[in-house]
């Protein structure tokens, strides 16, 4: 087996001068957990300027879902980066932008047709397909979650509920926006126990919300993550969605499914919705769309991406390299990166099922494919949050070479490559529990 290698304490001398000049020119808006700085990788494997090599297990915030460097991706980009580099979708054709809207629209879990925007990031899909909502239903009002994160523009951000310091000083954000609770099982909101509460989430808001607060005529669309990313890797029950999509299409309101994090064979489909047997009206995809190329694709059926010519653009949007990189991505996740997401998802559960019984710290396991939590608490019966039990993990997990991140208050996101091989799982699965250890001697 492979291992990390750790030469001396970290951060190291190199890493220690560029993280001063970092501090010197490079906004202190990012959140940096811990002194990482990546010089070159392959695969799950990552390589600083002092010559310690960590295993990767945040596939650079779930991006990287083909590993770092693909040969197959490098060389689709290098091919295309030889013929052209932009021309801007905007107002010309690209071979490439035509290629890849087609497999999008083709991959699509629906029927009817699609049609595909793109832009540069995830921020950027749902921010067209808050736009477009509005367009196509001259509605005013939207719909989204507590704990839900959708980017960082003005739109997502007025979608995202995940922490106050999103939001802090940015007000007034735009108006008409509802949030309600999602069906965070662990943690109910409601002090209810599924299945004996019959997902009363959903039904709450029929019974409740659009009743007294918010007339569901007047409501554009419904904004839901399939699997809650930034808010904890939260998976619901799997009739939530069914339900909550037929509600929104009993009142012609649009169901937007942001699969930023979850799309792109993550969790061992294509699309994460796919496991609950729902087709969105649209879909927002970013992230593991291009293997780290910058580019998000807004899909929609193409009876409501009628809007005009002008009404919304992109400059760089669907550049031809990064359509190369995600058509080449595309390829490899049917030839058998989603099925091995799928199979050392099953394997990470089992491991972590398996340390969740002599941890009295790991309070819930929940995930699909490789869109893994951990959530970490104080005690089993209260649910006490131990987000400082958390950050201290991660902490440690650095030192020994892991790199993870957190998502929620208390919880530990696991999302390796769709690459990742049995026996990385296996030495995340040492380390885990060496990291875990260290928080009691």
């Amino acid at each position: 087996m492979k291992y990390p290698q750790i030469k001396s304490p970290l951060p190291g001398p190199k890493v220690k001068k560029l993280i001063e000049v970092d501090r010197k020119f490079v906004s202190p808006s990012y959140t940096r957990i811990y002194p990482l700085v990546a010089e070159s990788a392959q695969g799950l494997w990552i390589n600083d300027p002092d010559g310690n090599v960590f295993l990767d297990f945040t596939s650079g915030i779930a991006v990287c879902g083909t590993g770092h460097c693909h040969p197959e991706v490098v060389a689709a980009i290098k091919k295309q980066a030889d013929r052209l580099l932009h021309m801007s979708g905007t107002d010309f054709y690209y071979t490439s932008q035509i290629m890849l809207s087609q497999k999008l629209a083709t991959l699509a879990p629906g029927s009817g047709g699609y049609k595909v925007y793109f832009g540069n990031s995830g921020a950027e899909a749902v921010e067209a397909a808050f736009k477009l909502a509005r367009w196509h239903t001259r509605r005013e009002l939207n719909l989204a979650f507590f704990g839900a994160f959708h980017g960082r523009t003005m739109g997502a951000l007025s979608l995202t509920a995940s922490k106050t310091i999103q939001k802090k000083h940015y007000n007034p954000l735009v108006p008409g926006i509802t949030h309600i609770p999602y069906a965070y099982c662990y943690r109910c909101p409601y002090h209810l126990c599924y299945p004996a509460c019959g997902t009363a989430c959903v039904h709450w808001l029929e019974e409740t919300l659009f009743r007294t607060t918010v007339p569901p005529e007047e409501v554009a669309a419904i904004f839901v993550e399939p699997i809650q990313g930034e808010g904890g890797y939260i998976v619901p029950p799997p009739e939530f969605h069914q339900k909550l999509s037929t509600i929104a299409r009993k009142y012609g309101i649009l169901y937007v499914a942001d699969e930023v994090q979850s799309g792109m064979g993550r969790t061992g489909k294509m699309f994460a919705m796919e496991h609950f047997e729902v087709a969105p009206d649209i879909m927002a995809l970013a992230k593991g769309i291009g293997s780290g190329l910058p580019l998000g694709a807004m899909v929609a059926r193409a009876d409501i991406m009628n809007w005009e010519a002008g009404s919304h653009a992109s400059t760089f949007g669907g550049n031809p390299v990064s359509c190369e990189a995600a058509l080449a991505t595309i390829k490899l996740l049917e030839q058998g990166l989603m099925a091995n997401a799928s199979k050392r998802g099953d394997q990470l559960m089992a491991g972590l099922a398996d340390l969740q019984k002599s941890r009295e710290c790991i309070g819930d396991v929940r995930g699909m494919g490789l869109m893994i939590g951990v959530e970490l608490v104080k005690d089993r019966e209260t649910k006490e949050r131990a987000g400082d039990w958390r950050d201290q993990v991660i902490q440690n997990a650095f030192h020994k070479g892991l790199l993870l991140l957190g998502c929620g208050q208390n919880t530990i996101r696991i999302c390796p490559p769709l690459t990742v091989s049995s026996e990385e799982v296996e030495v995340f699965l040492q380390i885990f529990e060496e990291s875990l250890s260290e928080l009691f001697n």
